[in-house]
């Protein structure tokens, strides 16, 4: 039995995709609406597979990602996702992904999927660029990118930073205490070169953590 966990924000989604998966030999041991909550449970249950949205609320799905391939390294990640642009596919490989499909994607391509991560291959949706898995053998990550600066707390706090919440608040989700957020926003600011707060949401806008 395959253990499995989806994290996408449209409970809609979530349901179609447990029932597809349900008769494949899935076993769902847990959902999640929000990104963070989605690392969260990777982290705690270490699923075979996590069936994973980009566009999630509290943490972006790139980041997600990244944290479960750090939790959990035996866990495969399928990228659900509504971008078909190169781009967005190259940085979900390199981050780790096994396989990347658009949303409306067939059922019957769902499921080859499914096999070909199982079977420890990579998956690339029909419409995307074969070319995007050799790019990905030949392009490293920018060692120059300050994101890879950031702790992997310190990301969380950009997330929730960006999307508005102030400290007590970011504090309270994370449950860490408030002048811990502060400390861990001023780092985040200082190793960015950011000064104020739009400066923080033009700059996860340009890295796609924050829709415009």
């Amino acid at each position: 039995m395959i253990t499995a966990i989806i994290a996408d924000d449209h409970e809609i989604v979530r349901r179609g995709l447990r029932s597809l998966l349900e008769t494949h030999n899935c076993k769902m041991i847990a959902e999640a609406a929000d990104g963070l909550a989605a690392a969260q449970a990777v982290e705690k249950f270490k699923p075979n597979l996590l069936f994973l949205d980009l566009n999630m609320p509290r943490l972006h799905g790139l980041e997600v990602l990244k944290q479960a391939r750090t939790s959990s390294p035996n866990t495969r990640v399928i990228v659900l996702s509504m971008h078909n642009d190169e781009p967005y596919v190259i940085e979900a490989l390199r981050a780790g992904a096994a396989a990347y499909l658009l949303k409306g994607s067939e059922s019957e391509e769902i499921a080859q999927a499914l096999k070909e991560v199982m079977a420890g291959r990579r998956y690339l949706s029909a419409p995307l660029s074969e070319w995007a898995i050799n790019a990905l053998a030949t392009r490293t990550a920018d060692a120059s990118d300050p994101l890879a600066t950031l702790s992997p707390r310190e990301r969380e706090v950009l997330q929730l930073a960006t999307e508005g919440y102030g400290n007590p608040e970011i504090a309270e989700k994370l449950f860490i205490s408030p002048r811990t957020a502060e400390t861990h926003r001023t780092n985040l600011m200082r190793k960015l070169s950011l000064q104020s707060q739009t400066d923080l949401v033009r700059f996860a806008i340009r890295k796609g953590l924050l829709t415009a």
